[in-house]
């Protein structure tokens, strides 16, 4: 252990978001995150008992603190609000990314890396199934250097302007900026299977028949005999019946991948080389996008506890420096991390690793 900051315990009773990068560009790693103050009496559902503090990755010393006023008045209970994220962002225009957001239930604020509140939005829908994206998406959708917010219901642009705002379909649970038509960046929003431009325009829409809930949503190209990217949805809720969708809208195929702790977990991998058609995880094991399984991860461990425990965290990663990527596989109940490669790589030299918006924006879903 290199160190360790605080001792536990319930309270804030909430999960802590925390996010690893160079927020201040020095070259070294930062550790961005919540972190309760003692000294400020709060119940657990609100956060005027937090600061965010930016910390050295090396010592875990402190290099930045604050609360900010905005924490005061934010306050929720449910789905809506315990799915709390920082996402590392560029809005200010640098050469790389210097600010972070943080979606609070239906709040979401903009820092830099002096803590700085930079802009806050607050949309209107808080009912459950009925509300934008428990995790959003950040991504340089219009081309001009600097990162858009997509929350399902509502696209921002670097400064906080609302760009759209729709209440498109229900369960709102997963969504992406990712290239599509053309190499052109899209936001997918999994509520009924949207694909939407920076402005608010529908690109493709799949419906409620068809998507009566969009559990998760992934992108890639999937299938080589179908040209262009595809759209990976669980589309029927906690279950593992999966759709893989053309950039025309057309179904390819259905089928169902495996069990997985609450039917979550899936993400698109590039195990091969980036011509050859991606693969999908979930829950330790890998697909095709043609229906059939590619592998099983050896050497999981069979998880103990209740049905939500398991090997769904996964975090695509490259230390070799190899066109492929790595898996690493985790269980927040379980002591070990597991690192997958496809090939042994006995002696070759790691690369310095870089954390890329797969690490540090990681589309896990809890």
């Amino acid at each position: 252990m290199l160190w360790q900051k605080g001792k536990g315990g319930e309270q804030p009773a909430r999960p802590g978001p925390v996010a690893v990068y160079d927020i201040d560009g020095d070259g070294e790693t930062d550790v961005i995150c919540f972190f309760h103050d003692p000294t400020v009496s709060s119940p657990s559902d609100s956060l005027k008992d937090v600061n965010i503090q930016i910390l050295d990755g090396k010592t875990g010393k402190v290099k930045k603190s604050l609360h900010p006023k905005e924490f005061d008045s934010l306050q929720g209970s449910g789905a809506n609000w315990v799915h709390q994220r920082i996402l590392i962002a560029k809005l200010r225009g640098h050469p790389t990314q210097r600010d972070f957001i943080v979606k609070l239930g239906n709040t979401t604020l903009a820092f830099d890396s002096n803590l700085k509140v930079l802009w806050t939005y607050t949309n209107p829908w808080v009912e459950y199934s009925r509300c934008p994206a428990y995790i959003p998406s950040v991504g340089d959708i219009d081309g001009d250097g600097k990162d858009e917010v997509n929350g399902g219901y509502f696209m921002l642009d670097d400064d906080g302007t609302i760009l759209w705002e729709k209440q498109l379909g229900r369960n709102m649970d997963s969504v992406a900026i990712a290239e599509w038509d053309n190499r052109k960046l899209r936001a997918f929003c999994s509520g009924f299977g949207h694909v939407m431009d920076h402005k608010g325009k529908v690109v493709l829409k799949l419906g409620k028949k068809l998507v009566p809930h969009g559990q998760e949503l992934r992108v890639g190209r999937f299938d080589d005999s179908v040209p262009g990217q595809q759209m990976m949805i669980r589309y029927n809720g906690h279950t593992p019946e999966v759709m893989l969708i053309s950039q025309r809208g057309k179904v390819i195929r259905r089928f169902r991948i495996n069990e997985s702790p609450n039917n979550t977990g899936m993400e698109t991998i590039q195990w091969h080389d980036p011509d050859a058609p991606a693969l999908l995880y979930n829950g330790g094991t890998l697909w095709r996008g043609n229906g059939e399984k590619y592998s099983d991860l050896p050497g999981l461990p069979k998880a103990k506890g209740d049905k939500k425990q398991g090997w769904y965290h996964c975090i695509p990663i490259d230390i070799h420096g190899s066109p492929t990527e790595e898996l690493l596989i985790y269980n927040p109940w379980d002591r070990y991390l597991f690192l997958f490669t496809k090939t042994s790589q006995k002696g070759s030299a790691l690369k310095k690793f870089t954390a890329g918006p797969k690490q540090h924006n990681v589309r896990l879903m809890d």
